[in-house]
């Protein structure tokens, strides 16, 4: 995972890098909640550019960071969303809480 903060508009984006099972949804878990308790930012825009496969695991991890962001009065969005994990997204009702975004132009970048 990457991640790319904008100070003036105190945004947080993170780009994920790999598939996200089980085994690397804990490793994304850590660095992401490093990343939001390192910048406390106002949003924070989870990008899925490069995944092209995710799991149950996946759903857990979102909805966790949307948790966290949450709590500390922030919001959560995603971006770059392929039409498999929108799918998994639109079942699981992600997408009622976590919006999905066409990308740059939305956030401001």
């Amino acid at each position: 995972m990457n991640s790319k903060y904008i100070k003036e508009d105190k945004l947080l984006i993170l780009e994920m890098t790999e598939e996200i099972d089980h085994h690397q949804a804990e490793k994304i878990r850590r660095k992401a909640d490093d990343e939001i308790t390192k910048y406390m930012p106002r949003k924070v825009v989870l990008d899925f550019n490069n995944v092209s496969f995710m799991d149950s695991a996946g759903i857990g991890m979102v909805l966790g960071r949307y948790k966290m962001i949450n709590m500390i009065g922030g919001s959560l969005e995603m971006e770059n969303v392929s039409t498999p994990l929108k799918k998994i997204f639109d079942m699981s009702g992600i997408t009622k809480i976590c919006p999905i975004i066409n990308g740059e132009s939305e956030i401001g970048i």
